[in-house]
């Protein structure tokens, strides 16, 4: 259910499954703010918390610090959020010299990220990513698979091959677009647009995904997560609502099917980037993605 003045208003609805769930997961929630962090290393801090197919890595880097990663099975994304947070990218290669506010993609391989004057940086990885799996904050939730969530299948490789490709997050709104959207392989990266004060009550966005899970990763200020999910006829499988209240850094994960909405609370800047895996095809058809012209959909995707 969309506000008229939303852009996913316009959007055809999905055909629910026709076999109703029986079991649901919660949701998880890594709140960088209030613990240590999972990975030290010299002049890096990483916080790690995952999703069933995705995982978010958000570092604190001193000034020279390097985030490496060594035989990457698959892409992944880097996000610069800071202006004045400008990094050196090097994968297989190439060497770019990419600034703060940008959104990055890296191929899969050996790659190195330094951030010159230090800063914060995401990195936002598939769960193909096992060596870090384990490390997670919530990895116990993810002993046994999540109910509900469809596994991932990579989408087709990028036109030209796998390379660095470095994208400005400083995008103007437009009329009719939902968001700053960015999709590789093997994710989907809403980085949404900035919100100042608190969310109009009036005008949520409460809706569910069946068979994928949401990120939404809370950069500046905070967020109340609504959460609610389906009754079943077996009362042992209820869950009950959950409004939670989550600063900033954390990853929120929201499972399928309950149904969600979020409201920025700050009086200042509310930043949240919403993450899926595989990539979303109903926001791929709205023209919504920004570098699509460079990763094409599944064949009978449109």
């Amino acid at each position: 259910m969309y506000d008229q003045s939303d852009p996913r208003s316009r959007m055809a609805s999905a055909t629910s499954k026709a076999t109703a769930p029986t079991s649901f997961a919660p949701a998880d929630y890594g709140l960088f703010y209030e613990t240590g962090p999972q990975i030290r290393d010299s002049g890096t801090k990483t916080w790690l918390t995952r999703g069933q197919n995705f995982l978010v890595g958000y570092s604190e880097v001193e000034a020279g610090g390097v985030l490496e990663r060594k035989d990457q099975p698959d892409e992944y994304v880097l996000l610069l959020p800071d202006r004045d947070t400008p990094a050196v990218v090097e994968a297989n290669g190439e060497h770019f010299e990419v600034e703060g506010y940008s959104l990055v993609i890296l191929p899969p391989g050996e790659s190195r990220i330094t951030l010159p004057k230090g800063g914060r940086a995401t990195r936002i990885l598939s769960t193909r990513s096992e060596d870090l799996n384990a490390l997670c904050s919530n990895a116990a939730s993810y002993a046994e698979p999540h109910p509900n969530v469809a596994l991932l299948e990579p989408w087709p490789d990028p036109v030209g091959g796998f390379r660095i490709r470095a994208y400005s997050l400083d995008v103007p709104s437009t009329p009719g677009r939902f968001g700053r959207i960015f999709r590789c392989t093997t994710l989907m990266v809403n980085y949404l647009d900035p919100q100042h004060g608190p969310r109009d009550i009036t005008k949520l966005s409460p809706h569910h995904h069946d068979d994928f899970e949401q990120g939404s990763l809370a950069l500046d200020g905070a967020f109340t997560h609504h959460l609610r999910w389906p009754w079943t006829t077996n009362l042992n499988a209820w869950r009950e609502d959950e409004h939670a209240l989550v600063k900033s850094p954390s990853l929120t994960v929201i499972p399928p099917p309950a149904i969600h909405t979020s409201r920025g609370m700050e009086p200042g800047l509310n930043q949240l980037v919403d993450i899926f895996s595989p990539p979303r095809i109903d926001f791929s058809n709205q023209g919504w993605v920004l570098n699509a012209d460079e990763y094409p959909m599944p064949p009978a995707s449109g």
